[in-house]
């Protein structure tokens, strides 16, 4: 069968903790949106997405979408893939184009969006994502996909002791409290860096 421009959709929240009962909306999904949602799962693995949209049901964050599946022509899928961007390891890193980080080691996974930690102030002439620049530019990260779900290029840093402690010790510079404890007390030993094309 072709790909239809959209897709009618049912949407529920996977709510985390108790059984709960959320309300089922459905709506008409542009096609290009829900590959978007799989490809944050499956990336740009063809079979994978042929069987998801198929099986007519995908969990995607918080949110599980279901459907009226069918089996749908490689070409057409192709098609649509070939809009969305593929992984490109000769793009150097640029700091300027990093709209976010996830301090990582073991389970731990810090997510740090820019915005949320790049304010000054006229007291502070540094924020905390000055200092994990800082930190970056001193050993080049390595190119490690592109993330459909982030929407940018991923590089890859591991951190030396030394980087770890000095990222502890600017945790001060973060406003919100829950995020500085979370850099504080976090057993962080990397750092996966999303930057926009």
């Amino acid at each position: 069968m072709a790909l239809p421009e959209t897709i009618r959709v049912k949407l529920s929240s996977e709510g985390v903790g108790a059984i709960s009962i959320t309300p089922v909306v459905v709506q008409e999904l542009p096609l290009r949106e829900l590959i978007e949602h799989m490809l944050g799962i499956a990336g740009k693995d063809e079979p994978r997405l042929r069987e998801i949209l198929l099986r007519g049901s995908l969990v995607s964050g918080a949110s599980r979408f279901r459907w009226a599946g069918w089996e749908v022509e490689p070409e057409g899928l192709r098609s649509i893939l070939a809009t969305f961007p593929d992984p490109d390891p000769s793009i150097p890193f640029r700091a300027g184009g990093c709209v976010g980080a996830i301090l990582r080691g073991g389970r731990v996974a810090i997510e740090i969006p820019r915005e949320a930690v790049s304010g000054k102030s006229l007291l502070r002439r540094q924020s905390f994502w000055d200092s994990l620049m800082e930190i970056v530019a001193a050993r080049e990260p390595v190119y490690s996909g592109y993330s459909y779900r982030h929407h940018a290029d991923r590089y890859l840093r591991e951190f030396a002791h030394t980087e770890v402690e000095a990222l502890r010790s600017a945790a001060h510079l973060i406003r919100y409290s829950t995020l500085r404890k979370q850099v504080r007390a976090g057993n962080f030993t990397s750092v996966e860096l999303h930057v926009e094309r």
